[in-house]
């Protein structure tokens, strides 16, 4: 093997001071195990004649393409944990496919590992995006609806039902429950907020609301959304959710394919007695690179050789 070429945003190479301490320390540590590293700019569209001219492993940014020295690599959901992946990053990783099995884990590992989530990010009341600080009166027992923005290519490519579908199908149900919508803080649709202020002139159930996702969490009866991050945010709160698009993280959640199938979803997620702490380690613990760890290297090492790619410097 000559080395590693990493694919990588061209503002990254234009500017070494924006790349993510994660690529630092990997390009450096292989650098100084001996190992040639290259950085190039991630082209999609010739990413994979770029991968046959070379006999490299490619390590390719937000990738999603396949191929036997190929594994793409992504922020998974939460820092410090990142996919490194031979399918691609987040809904389309190939963690979508692997069984988990709670009873297999060491439960006192996995509470161990739950609660330093829970105390970076429920306790911080931090989340991926910047949240209010002021703390918001949420309604009780609440369906928690979390929105996406739909101009995101990865939102249209995966989800089962739209945004609005979703949400017109929880109007739907004959359930007196609030129904709490946080819109996305980054849609740039205006339609959207359109369409939220029209529904909640006519289901007096409907709550909009910019709050603290964790305000929201803690109030919930069920977290509803298509495949936000959010999900697993409210997994560390120990609340159940429901899906509406394609994830990697499903194995947690109970997933809804047509409009007609979300009453019956949410009763099953709300009934359902979910090894939360479980599955955030299988999950991050054991199917991720871990950036902050001092073996990120060794850990990053152990997954190409996975691939089967022998690891000749």
């Amino acid at each position: 093997m000559s080395g590693f070429i990493f694919h990588l945003p061209g503002s990254v190479l234009r500017d070494r001071s924006v790349m993510k301490p994660y690529y630092v320390k990997l390009t450096e540590g292989l650098a100084a195990r001996g190992f040639r590293v290259g950085l190039t700019v991630h082209d999609r569209m010739t990413l994979l004649a770029e991968v046959a001219a070379s006999d490299a492993f490619h390590i390719v940014d937000h990738g999603g393409q396949r191929h036997a020295r190929v594994l793409n690599t992504g922020i998974a959901y939460v820092y410090p944990f990142w996919n490194l992946d031979p399918w691609g990053i987040r809904a389309m990783s190939s963690i979508s496919e692997k069984t988990f099995d709670a009873k297999a884990l060491d439960v006192d590992a996995a509470t161990t590992f739950a609660d330093r989530l829970r105390k970076r990010w429920v306790v911080a009341r931090k989340s991926r995006y910047e949240q209010p600080i002021a703390r918001a009166k949420i309604p009780s027992d609440c369906i928690a609806v979390f929105l996406q923005s739909e101009s995101h290519r990865d939102t249209r490519e995966t989800c089962h039902l739209d945004l609005r579908q979703m949400v017109k199908a929880l109007m739907a149900r004959a359930d007196p429950r609030p129904i709490v919508i946080k819109p996305h803080p980054l849609d740039p649709d205006p339609s959207t907020r359109r369409f939220l202020a029209r529904i909640a002139g006519r289901d007096a159930r409907i709550t909009l609301v910019d709050a603290n996702i964790h305000d929201i969490l803690a109030q919930a009866a069920v977290c509803v959304t298509i495949n936000s991050a959010v999900g697993i945010e409210a997994m560390m709160h120990g609340r159940p959710v429901v899906l509406c698009g394609q994830t990697d993280f499903h194995h947690g959640a109970v997933t809804v394919t047509s409009a007609d199938a979300m009453d019956n979803a949410i009763a099953q997620a709300i009934t359902t007695n979910w090894p939360h702490d479980a599955f955030l380690y299988w999950y991050f613990g054991l199917n991720c690179l871990n950036a902050g760890k001092e073996t990120l290297v060794y850990d990053f090492l152990a997954k190409v050789a996975q691939t089967g790619f022998a690891l000749a410097r």
